[in-house]
This record gives structure tokens, C-alpha cells and sequence, in this order.
């Protein structure tokens, strides 16, 4: 048993989550480079908090330029147990409208221009993918989503484009071919690194267009999207408590995918043969097991 430490990734629109207790703006440093932002710390019903902005305060980053490595980095060393994404997105489904929720349970990983893993040349790993997300977090925020009477949709694959450019017509009639629910720029490579710092992580994606395949609807724009930001944020904002009070109602238990012990038998590199470089900017990603 152990106590919750909810980590919240707030994406376009949501730079501060309000009713965080004692909610104070702390610097953490990563070997990684330099994150996003400061992080606020404070409690919300009694659960200690951690909240980024993704794309720092007043949205200085692109999904390019953001360093996700130092942003997973830093959630771990702020001793972050779970990982919230609340992340803007576009619609490849007519039944999937702006102002709906997502809770996503899989990834298609489209970018090609960021770093993607932790790990590498001196300190080889390989965790699995297979199931991306917490089944206990997307469980969690599923339900208090629809508590708070959003209209949420639990599954649906989550396509992840480079951007910073929208789609193409033929890419997001491609996408919806292939069965992907909503398309944004951000959870990846973000998922990918969580579960290999073994925390659990879950996206709410929240919908704000139908990206340009829609025939009735005039392709997406930023006017579009920030008119239905701004009331997705306060949902959000929301939920996160709604998250929070109910972890309160009890300690937390391991996580039941096995997340929190995935880098158990993923290192393939041998002792010996480890760069001792590479192993010290690991030591809050992977400190449990390479000190073992």
C-alpha cells in the first residue's frame, strides 16, 4: 500500500488546474534538458497533486519542441505515482462530437522528429506497448467524466501526428480507415516514456473539431478550436478533482497492468557492459532496477 501522487499533463487550453490547496510553482531539474515548465505542487481532497502545462504558460512550445523526456523525467523525481494527459484533439468519428471525451486505450505513433525512449547506446530496454494505458486511471476518469455529464466514449485509438501543420484531406481520410478514433500531436512519444518510467498513464482526449474529413464541416482552424478549448478546460479542471477526491477514499494499491514493476526484466544491456554515464541520468527513471 501506498499513497497517490496524481500527476497531470495539461495540454492546449489548461495551464493551471484552480482548487490545488496550497498550489505552488517549484523548478525541478532533469538530466534530460529543460522542461516544459515549473510544475505546481499542492493537494486536492487531501491527494497530493503534480501539474504541468505542456506547453508552458502562455503555449510557447510546439508538440515538436517539447522536451518529453525531461517532462516524464521531472513527474518521476516529484515522486508522481500516476500520469493524467488532458490533451486537445481532433474527431475521425461522426459519433465523436467537439466537447466529447476520449478515453483512449491505444496509440499509432506518426511522429518522426522527436526523442523516444529513455533508453539506448550503453543501457538497451524494451518494455511492452501492447496495452498503452492504465486500465485503472482510464476506468477512473471514464467514469467521473461521466459523473460530471460529459458525454464520454471509453476505447478508440488515439493516431499521433508530427504537426505542427493539421492534416491533409487524404491523411485524415487515411487515419479513418484504418479504424483511429481521434488524431492529436502530443501523447506520443509521452505514452512510450511514462511506461518506461513505470507510471501508469491515461489520455482524455478532448475533442474540439473533426480534424478536415468531415463533409458538413468546414475544415479545422484555430478559431474552431479555441472557441470549444476554453469550456473543455473547466470540464477538465473538473475531472482532475473529481479524479482526486476519489483517490482519496483509499491508499493506493500496485498498479494491477504491472506497470509499476515493467523495467523489471526489460534491461537487456549486462552490468558490466552498462554506460555508467547513462546510468546516472537514469536514476529516477530506472533507479529501482539499476540499483538492484
Amino acid at each position: 500500500m501506498s499513497k497517490w501522487v496524481l500527476g497531470v499533463i495539461g495540454g492546449s487550453g489548461l495551464y493551471n488546474v484552480p482548487g490545488i490547496e496550497g498550489g505552488r510553482w517549484e523548478t525541478i531539474t532533469s538530466p534530460w534538458g529543460v522542461p516544459s515548465d515549473q510544475v505546481i505542487r499542492g493537494q486536492l481532497h487531501g491527494v497530493d497533486v503534480v501539474f504541468m502545462p505542456r506547453h508552458g504558460r502562455g503555449h510557447r512550445l510546439g508538440p515538436t519542441q517539447l522536451n518529453y523526456r525531461a517532462n516524464i523525467d521531472v513527474m518521476k523525481r516529484a515522486g508522481v505515482t500516476d500520469i493524467i494527459s488532458l490533451s486537445a484533439c481532433g474527431s475521425l468519428k461522426e459519433e465523436m462530437a467537439p466537447g466529447d471525451f476520449v478515453v483512449v486505450d491505444q496509440f499509432i505513433d506518426r511522429t518522426f522528429a522527436r526523442e523516444k525512449s529513455f533508453f539506448g547506446d550503453g543501457v538497451v530496454a524494451h518494455v511492452s506497448m501492447a496495452h498503452p494505458v492504465s486500465s485503472r486511471l482510464a476506468r477512473m476518469a471514464a467514469e467521473e467524466s461521466t459523473t460530471l455529464g460529459v458525454k464520454t466514449h471509453r476505447g478508440g485509438t488515439y493516431l499521433a501526428m508530427e504537426g505542427p501543420q493539421f492534416s491533409s484531406l487524404a491523411e485524415s481520410r487515411l487515419y479513418r480507415s484504418w479504424g483511429c478514433a481521434v488524431i492529436g500531436m502530443t501523447n506520443m512519444p509521452e505514452a512510450k516514456l511514462a511506461r518506461e518510467a513505470e507510471l501508469p498513464y491515461a489520455t482524455v482526449a478532448m475533442v474540439t473539431d473533426y480534424d478536415c474529413w468531415h463533409e458538413e464541416v468546414a475544415a479545422v482552424s484555430v478559431a474552431d478550436v479555441l472557441k470549444v478549448l476554453h469550456g473543455n478546460a473547466e470540464r477538465a479542471a473538473a475531472l482532475v478533482s473529481r479524479m482526486a477526491m476519489r483517490m482519496a477514499a483509499g491508499p493506493r494499491t500496485p498498479d494491477p497492468d504491472g506497470i509499476d514493476t515493467c523495467l523489471d526484466h526489460a534491461i537487456i544491456t549486462a552490468p558490466q557492459h552498462r554506460d555508467p554515464a547513462l546510468v546516472a541520468q537514469l536514476d529516477a527513471v530506472a533507479g529501482r532496477v539499476l540499483r538492484a
